[in-house]
């Protein structure tokens, strides 16, 4: 199903890998970029990711067959405002927030109901790295893309974002909005705090030059992470609030019980924990590795 031209709200990692994949794939006509910072879409002209730009996003979404907003979840509402009575009658679009009750809400209230024409979704992938140059095609090869439409979403719509997913290379499923922010707290969020409050605690403390002068490579891996971009992450905490404070309220618990175990000295309650950690951990990794082959 080619795209005949597709507008990138947000042509930074995420939008400019969707860009570039679609058309390594030879599934996309005209790609129009739209953004704030003008010497970021100027290299993604420069790098072909676009065909050509503007700041304003009514301008950018008309004539558009497929819009995707690739912005932070803070800006989604003012994005589909500045849509309205500039959209093509067939015009589909979707999203890649990460979480996706707040951005159906968001459409929800700009719209006066559930948009047939709106297919929510995640793509599962990223890295640390952000803005155009960091985008490339094949980022989402052999990703999870989790879409999440609505009871009144349109059938046609729905199979034409999820074809667009699958000419990337990515593999397409579906949840409700509830489900999906409830599994990414636990799955991404959660960790990303992780991330982020290890860092941080750690630069508070006297002599912090010294603690990450001698940090491993483990340190490096698992904080890797925390150099996302914040605003980003400031809108995913405030999005999903509700899932997300609950698992750190669980993950704060679990930590107490780490810290009592080691203050007791009960080596074999640690030695179980450690075991079934290990366990789950490894069974992941060869599940990810076997859908991967």
């Amino acid at each position: 199903m080619r795209v005949r031209r597709l507008t990138v709200i947000g042509v930074g990692l995420i939008g400019g890998s969707l860009a570039k994949a679609l058309r390594q794939a030879g599934a996309v006509g005209e790609v129009v970029g739209c953004g704030r910072g003008r010497p970021n879409l100027e290299k993604a002209v420069e790098l072909g990711v676009i065909d050509r730009f503007t700041h304003a996003i009514g301008e950018a979404v008309a004539g558009a067959d497929l819009i995707f907003l690739a912005v932070p979840l803070g800006a989604m509402r003012p994005a589909f405002e500045a849509m309205q009575g500039r959209l093509a009658a067939d015009a589909v679009i979707t999203d890649g927030g990460s979480a996706k009750a707040s951005v159906v809400a968001d459409c929800a209230a700009v719209f006066g109901g559930e948009l047939p024409n709106f297919v929510p979704g995640h793509p599962i992938a990223g890295t640390e790295h952000s803005g155009v140059e960091a985008a490339f095609a094949e980022l989402y090869h052999n990703r999870r893309v989790i879409l999440t439409p609505g009871a009144g979403t349109d059938p046609q719509a729905l199979a034409r974002v999820r074809a667009v997913w699958q000419a990337c290379g990515a593999e397409v499923i579906e949840m409700p909005v509830a489900h999906h922010d409830e599994v990414l707290a636990a799955t991404s969020h959660l960790p990303h705090m992780l991330a982020f409050g290890l860092v941080d605690a750690l630069a508070r403390m006297k002599e912090n030059d010294e603690i990450f002068r001698y940090a491993a490579g483990g340190f490096r891996d698992f904080t890797r992470i925390a150099s996302s971009n914040p605003v980003m992450w400031r809108d995913i905490c405030m999005a999903n609030g509700p899932a997300l404070s609950a698992m750190l309220t669980e993950f704060s618990n679990e930590m107490t019980e780490l810290a009592d175990t080691i203050r007791r000295a009960d080596g074999d309650h640690l030695l179980e924990i450690f075991q079934r950690a290990k366990a789950a951990r490894d069974r992941y990794v060869d599940g990810l590795l076997e859908s991967n082959e």
